[in-house]
C-alpha cells in the first residue's frame, strides 16, 4: 500500500461508532482513497523501508491511516469528516518524503483534487479555441442579422 500511495493521513479515533466509521470508509472509497485501522506496531513495521517511515512516530493511541494515490483525496475527505465529527482527530501525515503536521494536512485538503486540476487545464486549453471559433463566426452572424433586418423591412 505504501509503495503505491501519494499521501498518508494519520487520524485518531476518539470513539467513532460503527455507522460513523462505515460512513467515513464509504466517503473515502468514493474519493478513491482507503481508510484502515491498524495496530500501531504492525503499521510501523509496514512503514519501515518506505519513504513514509518517519510518520511511525505519530502512531500512538487509537489511530487509523487514510491513503490515496491522488495527493489530495485522503486529506480532503478526512478533514471534511473531522469538521462535522469531533470524534475524528487529524494527527498529521506525509506526502512523499515530506512530513505534514495538522496545518499541513488542512492546507493539502484545501487544494483542488487531481481531477479538478485536469478539468481546469482542459478548460484553459479549450478557451482559446472557443474564442477563435466565435471570432471567425461573428462576421457571418452579423451579416445574417443585417439581411434578416432588410428582409423584415421589405416584408413590412
Amino acid at each position: 500500500v505504501f509503495s503505491e500511495t501519494s499521501v498518508v493521513v494519520i487520524t485518531r479515533n476518539l470513539g467513532l461508532t460503527v455507522a460513523q466509521s462505515t460512513d467515513l470508509r464509504l466517503k473515502m472509497r468514493d474519493a478513491g482513497a482507503q481508510f484502515k485501522v491498524a495496530k500501531n506496531k504492525l503499521a510501523v513495521i509496514a512503514l519501515e523501508g518506505t519513504r513514509y517511515g518517519p510518520i511511525g512516530e505519530m502512531l500512538t493511541g487509537p489511530t487509523a491511516l487514510a491513503t490515496s494515490i491522488d495527493p489530495v483525496a485522503a486529506a480532503k475527505v478526512a478533514v471534511e469528516f473531522a469538521k462535522t465529527n469531533a470524534k475524528l482527530e487529524i494527527v498529521g501525515g506525509a506526502m512523499g518524503d515530506t512530513l505534514l503536521d495538522v496545518a499541513g494536512v488542512m492546507a493539502l485538503a484545501a487544494l483542488p483534487s487531481l481531477d479538478q486540476l485536469r478539468a481546469k487545464l482542459i478548460g484553459l486549453i479549450q478557451a482559446p479555441a472557443t474564442k477563435i471559433a466565435r471570432t471567425i463566426n461573428e462576421p457571418g452572424a452579423q451579416l445574417a442579422r443585417v439581411f434578416g433586418a432588410y428582409a423584415a423591412k421589405e416584408a413590412a
